[in-house]
């Protein structure tokens, strides 16, 4: 009895110890599992993204210098056109407008009067003649009196006076005659139809428009032959070779580009990243509403292609690329992911691995990009620090890598 009792407390004394180390090992404090990264040293770009698009530097657009009736365009986008030589376009001058009854009565009236004018002006001029053909005979009859002796020198410079005032008359009475004549055509050229002026006939004065620059047409604006009127653009032309990107920045950003700094060309359907440099950051800003309908202040930057221009011949006016405008670059940083910064007071800190627990470790930040930060003070390469710190961890905590 006495031995059957004293198994049966043993046996009872083992699973109760054993429920106890159970209940111990199941609510001791576990660490806490964390993503861990190394602290690296490497390159460190800090840029601006921003899409940017490509245009040809100097875009000529030829309009019309007169009102009139353009040819048609033979000319297309990407023809090559010669500085002062390639004629572009022709102009035709514009036919005349139709009379209202009004206009064409008055128009008739006033060739009627024209005509009349001339008739009067023929009468002058030969009456005129008949002046000057009897002032001749006296001009004749007078010189052989005085070699006769017979006329006195005033009666001979008398007669000399009249030939010449005579011989002006016909001259100016012929003169008449022609002004009268230029009326005449200019009030029946007031009766001249649209359909008179088509049925001329005869080659037409055009005149030619040459390109200014030596280049390639970049887009025609007006192709079909038509009436255009004075300024009218026509064509556009331009020398793809002499490229250049403009993007346009939040003006929070452009205030930190300055002309000269690195550009990165990217996602312009090449294989290859392209050099290129800031030219001017243009000092006027304009609204822009976003995607998202919010109204944002831009502000256009002027980028210069420095790369080979055998690397971009295939990029054209108006192309879409992705400007990287590199602000800060350190070849030799020592940089943290930013998620695994968090703010500690006024100051930046990070959990640090150190013998199995975190410790919260000041660090002094540098160069931010968009997802690497420098740290200047506070941590060494090759340290391991927690990546995405939770609430669950703070100083001291055990911590342990997730698998």
């Amino acid at each position: 009895m006495a031995a059957s009792m004293r198994r049966r407390i043993a046996l009872w004394s083992v699973l109760l110890l054993g429920l106890g180390l159970g209940l111990v090992y199941a609510f001791r404090p576990q660490p806490v599992l964390v993503d861990l990264v190394d602290v690296g040293r490497g390159p460190l770009f800090v840029t601006v993204d921003e899409e940017g698009e490509t245009r040809v530097r100097d875009v000529f657009v030829l309009s019309a210098p007169i009102s009139g009736r353009t040819r048609r365009i033979e000319s297309e986008a990407g023809d090559l056109v010669v500085a002062g030589k390639t004629v572009v376009v022709e102009i035709e001058p514009a036919d005349p407008a139709l009379l209202d009854v009004r206009s064409e009565k008055e128009a008739i009236a006033e060739v009627s009067a024209a005509e009349a004018s001339m008739t009067v002006a023929a009468a002058e001029l030969e009456a005129a003649a008949a002046e000057l053909h009897f002032a001749e005979h006296e001009m004749e009859r007078a010189r052989r009196l005085r070699e006769q002796g017979t006329l006195s020198e005033r009666d001979f410079d008398e007669a000399e006076r009249a030939h010449r005032t005579a011989g002006a008359a016909v001259a100016t009475a012929r003169a008449a005659l022609q002004a009268r004549s230029f009326e005449l055509d200019r009030a029946r050229a007031r009766l001249v139809s649209p359909l008179d002026a088509a049925s001329g006939g005869g080659e037409c004065a055009c005149i030619p428009v040459h390109s200014p620059v030596t280049g390639r047409v970049l887009r025609v604006l007006h192709e079909s032959a038509g009436v255009v009127a004075a300024g009218q653009p026509l064509i556009e032309v331009g020398d793809p070779r002499d490229l250049e990107i403009v993007t346009d920045l939040l003006s929070a950003d452009a205030v930190r580009v300055e002309p000269g700094q690195r550009v990165l060309i990217e996602e312009w359907g090449g294989g290859q990243t392209l050099e290129a440099r800031v030219r001017r950051i243009e000092p006027y800003g304009f609204t822009k509403v976003s995607a998202l309908g919010i109204e944002e202040q831009r502000v256009n930057v002027v980028i210069d292609l420095v790369s080979p221009p055998e690397l971009w011949q295939r990029l054209g006016h108006g192309y879409r690329v992705e400007v990287r405008i590199v602000l800060v670059e350190k070849q030799d940083a020592v940089k943290v992911p930013l998620t695994a910064l968090f703010r500690n007071g006024e100051s930046w800190a990070v959990f640090a691995l150190q013998d199995g627990r975190a410790r919260r470790r000041d660090v002094e930040r540098g160069s931010v990009s968009g997802f690497e930060a420098e740290i200047v003070r506070g941590l060494e390469p090759g340290e391991r620090i927690v990546l995405y710190p939770s609430d669950r961890v703070t100083d001291g905590a055990r911590i342990a890598p997730r698998r």
